[in-house]
């Protein structure tokens, strides 16, 4: 053999052992990391566990949790209707220019605007019809109208008022 075959196969062997080495060490960083994780509990012990330290019953407090639970509702109930949007006003005004005017001003989405052009198809299919889309909300081919404007807290007699106000007011 050559001198630089001699040198060549030195190097090499330590840069091979070099590697066993490190390969070595992140073994053992490996074996020690996973006995640092916590071991998995078997589902069974785990519900036979909570059976075993759960409460045994549970409390009724007769005619006043009746009652607690009625006021309960009853206030939830007074909340829900003090959130009515703007107020619960019927003034479709209002409302069309506090919510429906970002869309049908500029024909937003596509959006009809506040002219006779645009609504003459929709007009023929009736009151009903466009007082129902307004509230549930509508997919059309020109353009989508969201339940309510996208304000579920206006109340169906406020979409239906706003819808009017905005007939009686096309151009």
């Amino acid at each position: 053999m050559r001198n630089y075959d001699l040198e060549f196969l030195k190097k090499f062997s330590m840069v091979i052992g070099f590697l066993m080495l490190v390969t070595l060490g992140l073994m053992i960083a490996a074996y020690f990391v996973h006995h640092q994780l916590p071991q998995e509990v078997d589902p069974k012990a785990a519900k036979r566990t909570e059976n075993r330290i759960g409460p045994v019953g549970a409390v009724y407090a007769g005619a006043t949790g009746a009652a607690s639970q009625q006021a309960a509702v009853a206030a939830a109930a007074a909340k829900a209707a003090s959130q009515v949007a703007y107020g619960g006003t019927l003034d479709g005004k209002v409302i069309f220019d506090s919510l429906c005017a970002g869309c049908h001003k500029s024909g937003a989405g596509g959006a009809p605007t506040m002219d006779a052009a645009h609504w003459s198809a929709r007009i023929a299919q009736g009151k009903d019809t466009l007082h129902k889309h307004a509230i549930e909300g509508f997919t059309g081919s020109a353009g989508i109208m969201p339940p309510k404007g996208g304000n579920p807290a206006l109340t169906n007699e406020q979409v239906a008022s706003t819808v009017d106000w905005m007939l009686e007011n096309i151009k």
